[in-house]
């Protein structure tokens, strides 16, 4: 069943930096990366200037509307309530690519954490890593703001990070060095494997939530595939016709979307690597110049925390949100030099930065999921396209499992 179509975006509150006077005015000033913590209890946003700021997650009430707020945050992760949570500012001392939040440890991670970290206090909540500009990563205690561990092997920006949604403390990097590199926090950080084979910088790089495979998209016109078993290559998508930027798995992890500067966002199967579905960007308004071909170039793409939506930021200052099961876009909201996005947790809520240092929140479709698709759902978190094809189940079933009802 096609959700219902959406409102249309509604500027919730934004966030802009301050007193940009009183830094170095050679620094970059925007924001590459922006994050929620898998909780909804923080949000960082990499705002210029080698600054990253961390904001507890309500924002004040007067800019959040009721029923926007952290819904999982409770006494147990914030003993001390709402007032203990404070926003904090991260001097990284380089200018900040980006952002990955680590999802909340197991108690052995917790336990393996303490044994490298005596001196350190209580670090078994939240941990933000920043990639910067000379190639290094920093690693910090949300709760504290304090520096924890400096992980060096890149040679040059690391442009995007990705932890491990299990909880494994497994951090992944992409580096305009052409690698992308697996680092074990559980290791004091050690760097446990390289892996080459891209011919451009990679820019970005996500991690399916079932744990089991890595895309990673550099300045080229294919994407690729990796085990995060074996860390070997899958296989490569082919299908673009320019440099692909962003990617995203599905949160079941049965479908994979790549977004280009060819202005298309393609939707694949991670396990078959077959093509499903073009989103294609097309200006509201025709020129009559042909040279604004790149206009609707794509810089980002994100799934909705249910699967049922995609957002899209692309140069033609637009954001658009995309139903699953459509070829056009659902809404448009108007943004000026927007450069990546992500949805809230818990969903309603989409945050974008851009090229000023700003973040701004948007409202997002609120949708009940129908039962099919949260049997599809469940389903697919654990049974791959494969899988699903050999069950001795009816034909229109397997395809709606598949995602192959568009």
């Amino acid at each position: 069943m096609t959700p219902p179509s959406p409102e249309e975006p509604l500027l919730l509150a934004e966030l802009k930096p301050g007193r940009p006077h009183q830094f170095d005015w050679k620094s970059s000033c925007e924001t590459w990366s922006v994050a929620f913590s898998p909780d909804g209890s923080w949000f960082a946003w990499s705002q210029g200037h080698c600054v990253v700021k961390l904001v507890p997650w309500p924002l004040e009430e007067q800019f959040i509307p009721k029923g926007f707020e952290a819904k999982s945050r409770s006494s147990k992760n914030d003993p001390k309530g709402r007032g203990s949570l404070k926003e904090k500012t991260l001097d990284c001392g380089q200018i900040v690519w980006g952002l990955a939040f680590s999802p909340w440890p197991s108690p052995p991670s917790r336990k393996l954490w303490a044994r490298h970290h005596p001196q350190a206090p209580d670090v078994s909540c939240l941990i933000l890593a920043t990639g910067l500009n000379d190639g290094q990563i920093k690693i910090w205690e949300v709760q504290t703001g304090l520096l924890l561990l400096n992980l060096s092997g890149h040679q040059d920006v690391v442009r995007d990070l990705s932890f491990t949604p299990s909880g494994s403390l497994i951090l992944v990097s992409a580096s305009r060095d052409k690698t992308l590199r697996i680092w074990d926090l559980n290791k004091h950080g050690k760097q446990i494997q390289v892996l080459s084979g891209h011919l451009q910088w990679v820019y970005c790089c996500s991690i399916s939530p079932d744990c089991s495979m890595l895309c990673s998209a550099a300045g080229e016109k294919s994407v690729f595939l990796w085990s995060m078993r074996s860390y070997t290559l899958i296989r490569k998508l082919e299908g673009h016709q320019s440099s692909v930027v962003s990617c995203d798995f599905s949160p079941d992890s049965a479908l994979l979307v790549t977004a280009s500067y060819d202005t298309s966002v393609i939707m694949w199967d991670p396990y078959t690597g077959e093509r499903l579905r073009s989103l294609h960007h097309t200006q509201l308004e025709p020129t009559m110049d042909d040279s604004d071909v790149h206009m609707s170039s794509l810089r980002s793409v994100c799934f909705s925390p249910e699967g049922l939506y995609l957002a899209t930021v692309a140069d033609d200052r637009l954001l658009r949100i995309w139903a699953l099961e459509l070829k056009a876009p659902v809404a448009f909201a108007p943004m000026t030099n927007g450069l990546c996005c992500t949805f809230f947790p818990h969903g309603g809520i989409i945050a974008t930065g851009t090229r000023d240092g700003h973040v701004q929140f948007w409202t997002a479709p609120r949708v009940l999921s129908s039962l099919k698709h949260l049997c599809r759902k469940a389903l697919r978190s654990f049974l791959t396209t494969y899988q699903v094809l050999a069950l001795p189940i009816p034909k229109k079933m397997k395809e709606f499992l598949t995602y192959r009802t568009f």
